[in-house]
Order: C-alpha cells, then structure tokens, then sequence
C-alpha cells in the first residue's frame, strides 16, 4: 500500500510540474499574440482521467467551424456503429420506371476506400459504371418508362439553414441528397491556347450533360517572374458565376500561356436528376433503349417516405461506416457530414415524417450533449449548456460551442470501445489529411491527432496530443473575429499544439 501512495504521490508530482510548465508556455504565445488575432479559446485536459490541466476562455461560446465534425462523427460511431453501411439499389418499377433509390451512401464516387495517403481517386463514375452492368447483365435491353433520381429516402431540403448563399454556391456548399454522386460536384478544367489571345480550352468530369458553361476564358500573355521572386505576376484569373434559377454557369478571365491546367468545382443544384442523368447515359452507352429521360423523384418536408416497389434489377453497399467516417474527417467532407448526420436522424428518429431530416439528426445529438454535460459534472467540470448546433459540418454560422465541451467529446471518446477507431479517423500532424504540411513529430506513436476548421471568422484545431510527460492530452484551441491573415493565426495554434507535445 505505501509502495502504491508513493507512486501516485510521484505521479500527482510530475502531473503538477508538468501543467505549470505547460500553463507558462501557453501563457506566454498568449502574452506575444497580435491583438489582431481576435478571440481565443483553449482547454487542456489529460484524455484518460479528464483532470484540467490549462484553461483560457474555456466556456466561452466560440464558432467551432469544421471541429463540429467531432460531434457529428461521434455520434454516428455511437448510434450505428462502425460497421453500418448504406445499400444504393435500382428497381424496376411495373409502371416501367427503372429506379435508382438512394440512402445517403456518401461513397458513390471514384474515391478509393479504404483511405489512404496520396491515393488518387479513380473514375468519379466507377459506380453509376458498376450498377448499369448489373442492369444489362440480368438482360434488360429496353425500359419503357423514365430514368429516375430517387432520393425520397431524407426529406428534400438541400441546404441547411444556417448556410449562406455564397456558401452553397461553392463546392464545399454542395446540396445534401439522399441520392450524392461524386459529391455533387462538376470539375470543370481550363487549359491555355498556344498564344495569347485564343480561346482557351475546357474539359469537364464526370462527362454527363447536366450544367450549362458559358465558357470565355482566354488565354493572357506568358506568366513573367520578377527577378529574385517566384511570384507570376500575371496568374491565372478565373471567375465563376451563377445564373440564378438556371443550371447555367459563366466562366470569365484569363489564363496565362504556358500555364498549369486549372480546375474549379462547381455544385450541381439537384443530386438526383444528375445522378439519374450519368445512368441514363451509362446505359445508353451499353445499347438499352430507353422511352423516357432522366427525371428527379424528391419528397417534400413533413411527408411521409414511400419505398418504391419494384424488381430489383442491381445494388451497391458502401464501404463500412468507419471508412467513410475517416475519409470525411481526414478532408473534411462537408456533405459526407450532412449525410450522416441525416442517416442517424433517420435511423433514430422513425416517425415517417421527421425521420431523416437534419432536425432529426440535431434531435439526437442534443441527447449526446446532454451526456457530455452528465460527465463533466460527474468529473466535478461545469459544462456550458448555451451550445448552438445548426447543421453536421460546421459550415454554418450560428453554431457556438465552447472549447471545454470539445475536450469533453474528446475524453469520452477516448474511453469509449470505439476509441482506436477513432483516434484513426483524425488527421495525423505533418503525415495526412488536413494536417499533412502542419505540425510534425509523428513517431512512436505520439505526436498530434487533431480535427481542423477554417471560415472566414474562425480557425480551430482541436484532437490529441502525446505529451512525452505526462501521456496523451485532449485539446481544443478556438479562434474567432481575427483581422490578422489567416496564415498568422494557423501558424499561431499550431505552435500551441507543439507546446502540448513536451
């Protein structure tokens, strides 16, 4: 018994030592930090035991940006399980509709699973490709009806409400269906002429006849760099706009000759017509006649889902939840995060009307804040029940949480049965993801396991850190209203993380 007092009395010692030299480190980025940096908010706890170990503005109500994903993704691990997977199916309806009915499925796209670094995604097509061979091998060569875009499965309500209207028209806004094909997204490429002065060229992937571009880009003179400067000073500048209420889009600028191919992403407005369309041309393509054309089928709010009934003529199961979940949270996947959060809302909330829904999915992470604020009182912390989530991604503006309820999501993930899972979902600093050229110190299993976040007004980086003195630390450091670049404030935090590691 004295031998075990004595090593707690030794280990309570270090734990000491160490959040004084810690809380002195911190203190002083804090003290030399620009006034221009804004708000700022850290917390630091022991992952394990949960014991504090440095606070500043811990329960202030900060915008967390892309670190809401920790809440979104935990939730999904807890209520459906790393292993729950989404099934696309095709049906042949007796009215001759051929059917293709999506659940959510995030993967159908020519993302590789499971992730791993630096592998280029293969045809965005790959899987319209897959279940229009299985249509043609079970030998229909004709359909009489429509090609339809199903995505009943969630209510069709594409944008959460606290997105802007710049924001949805931006990749990383792309409209939320239970029917998503390659993100919902359209590459457009642009290459220079040979001279200045010509028209440059356009290419576009996936190759489906969806949007409308208005392409009149040419190409500008050579790109000159100044002597010792590798700065072009006349780069590419490609500008994008939106026909509002149309699928038409008008690319303008100038692309220097000589230069790079550049590529831009715009959304397309409805998932499911362009997921129906890429099928109705991928049969084409094998020889099926078809009657009709490829058409939309969405339910509006507050109605209740009807299956469609039919022959089931082809299928795909996504890969298990925790792939998906790793490949969204190593990029930071807006819409892989709006669709589970819809799924779990779905599988949770089955009332027909409300089931699938981003109200639905919020009504189920409510019960999971309610559990963290149970924990932190049973730990004898105070946790902040003023926290506002509006969506799953973290893209909305009027999410507040405070750095002190991260660090609880994060001790309990750590605790729970599901915690080398994910641990593996976060990005590694100075290996992969988000993370791949910040931070370092990967080696023998420390270093820096984190979620980033980025909006115009918010940076957060908030994860796991290996001290090599006092074991692994929960983390969460949020930094809103800053006027200072947004290199300097990146920069900033991640020198606060590295400070975690000693």
């Amino acid at each position: 018994m004295r031998r075990v007092l004595a090593i707690f009395a030794l280990s309570s010692y270090f734990s000491l030592c160490f959040a004084g030299d810690l809380e002195q480190r911190i203190a002083a980025l804090l003290e030399n930090r620009s006034p221009a940096f804004g708000t700022v908010g850290i917390h630091v706890a022991d992952a394990a035991t949960g014991a504090p170990l440095y606070a500043w503005n811990e329960d202030r109500l900060l915008l967390p940006a892309s670190n809401l994903k920790l809440f979104t993704f935990a939730l999904a691990l807890e209520r459906l399980g790393p292993d729950y997977r989404f099934s696309t199916r095709v049906l042949l309806e007796p009215s001759g509709d051929l059917v293709l009915a999506g659940s959510g499925d995030p993967s159908l796209s020519g993302r590789v699973y499971p992730y791993k670094k630096d592998t280029p995604s293969g045809p965005p097509l790959d899987p319209i490709e897959d279940l229009a061979a299985q249509i043609v091998k079970r030998g229909i060569r004709r359909i009489d009806g429509d090609v339809v875009g199903d995505d009943r499965w969630y209510p069709w309500v594409p944008y959460p409400p606290s997105w802007s209207v710049d924001d949805t028209e931006r990749d990383y806004g792309a409209p939320v269906s239970a029917l998503s094909l390659d993100d919902n997204t359209v590459a457009i490429t642009i290459q220079p002429g040979a001279r200045p002065g010509e028209h440059a060229s356009m290419s576009m992937s996936p190759p489906v006849e969806f949007l409308t571009i208005d392409h009149r880009v040419v190409t500008g003179p050579r790109g000159v760099s100044p002597a010792n400067s590798p700065a072009i000073t006349n780069g590419p500048a490609i500008r994008l706009r939106h026909v509002p209420g149309s699928r038409q889009w008008i690319v303008t600028g100038s692309i220097p000759a000589g230069n790079p191919p550049v590529t831009e992403f715009l959304p397309v407005d409805d998932p499911a017509a362009f997921a129906a369309a890429a099928l109705y041309d991928a049969l084409v393509r094998r020889g099926v006649a078809i009657r009709g054309r490829p058409v939309a089928r969405h339910r509006a709010p507050g109605v209740e889902y009807v299956a469609p009934v039919g022959d089931e003529v082809a299928s795909r199961q996504s890969p298990a939840l925790a792939e998906l979940l790793r490949v969204a949270e190593k990029v930071s996947q807006n819409l892989h995060a709006e669709l589970i959060l819809r799924e779990v809302g779905r599988v949770r909330r089955q009332d027909g009307t409300h089931d699938g829904t981003t109200e639905a999915g919020l009504d189920e992470m409510s019960v999971l804040l309610k559990a963290l604020e149970r924990d932190g009182r049973v730990a004898g912390a105070h946790i902040d029940d003023g926290a506002r989530i509006d969506d799953g991604s973290g893209l909305g503006r009027n999410t507040l949480v405070t750095p002190r309820l991260i660090t609880r999501l994060l001790i309990r993930e750590y605790a729970s049965k599901d915690r080398d899972v994910w641990i593996s979902l976060l990005p590694a600093g100075g290996e992969d993801g988000t993370l791949e050229h910040r931070l370092c110190c990967i080696s023998e299993g420390r270093g820096i396991r984190a979620k980033t976040g980025t909006l115009s007004r918010a940076i957060a980086l908030s994860g796991y850190a290996g001290s090599k003195t006092s074991g692994t630390l929960a983390f969460s450091i949020l930094v809103n209203d800053f006027s200072a670049p947004s290199a300097e404030v990146r920069a900033w935090v991640d020198r606060i993380a590295l400070a975690l590691l000693e």
